[in-house]
């Protein structure tokens, strides 16, 4: 059992040594630090790292050299990833910066569409249906594109929307086919994200009808508890084990560590 998406004090999340030791303690075999990251030039997106921090663009080579510390008295894998944030227009940013971080993965994630935070429910407030299923829709796209720019190992939480109670439900069978298709035309693998599971009575994304399609169309998966303190990491684990199990899945890596 490995968790492959945790965060640290690098983003939103606690000390490197905490979290690994939490992980530890739950037995598992590796975990993946993969701290957010935003590297658009855009207004909106400038603001917003400066709000909250998240500029692992210009922290990852000191979190690389905690992470090689902690390594040498872990007795479990220790990954060094990045959950980066994706809209078409910074594809050409993204790549650049990837090619030259080098991470052990990378998890893409749709965070926002356009100038719309996807969980920031105020944003939403006062929208027509027509405006919010086609706000759903632009999200889909985005999902897709995220898919076939092949920069990512792994898609992060895949109906993000689902958190977002103007969006919630929104969400048609050929939203979700769309997307499948794309993950099974890609090398990235969608995400079983236990980040909501406890705090929301068994929410877990991708949807049970999203995550049916996905298997219909022969898409793996990956887990990762996006755990941002210490005690979630057990209970998320704990979860995620007994939610494959009964559905019969048996999880992948991301594709770069296979490489």
């Amino acid at each position: 059992m490995r968790d492959f998406h945790v965060h640290s004090t690098y983003s939103d999340g606690r000390f490197l040594t905490q979290m690994v030791y939490a992980a530890t303690q739950a037995g598992l075999e590796g975990i993946g630090f993969a701290d957010h990251c935003n590297v658009s030039q855009r207004e909106d997106p400038r603001t917003f790292r400066a709000a909250y921090g998240f500029n692992l663009d210009m922290t990852y080579e000191r979190r690389r050299l905690g992470i090689e510390k902690v390594r040498e008295k872990a007795d479990i894998q220790i990954y060094d990833a990045v959950e980066m944030d994706y809209d078409p227009r910074d594809e050409a940013a993204i790549r650049q910066f990837l090619d030259e971080a080098d991470f052990d993965y990378v998890i893409g994630s749709v965070h926002a569409v356009g100038e719309y935070n996807v969980q920031a429910p105020p944003q939403f407030e006062g929208l027509s249906d027509a405006k919010l299923d086609a706000f759903v829709d632009d999200y889909f796209d985005a999902l897709v594109a995220l898919a076939d720019s092949e920069l990512f190992d792994i898609a992060a939480h895949p109906d993000l929307i689902e958190r977002t109670e103007p969006l919630r439900g929104r969400a048609t069978t050929e939203h979700y086919e769309q997307a499948a298709q794309a993950f099974a035309d890609s090398r990235t693998v969608p995400e079983i994200n236990a980040g909501r599971a406890l705090a929301d009575e068994g929410f877990v994304h991708p949807d049970p009808e999203f995550l049916d399609i996905l298997r219909e169309h022969d898409v793996a998966v990956t887990i990762g508890t996006d755990s941002h303190r210490p005690n979630e990491i057990g209970e998320r684990a704990e979860f995620l084990e007994s939610f494959l199990a009964e559905r019969g899945i048996e999880p992948v890596g991301p594709p770069k560590l296979a490489d």
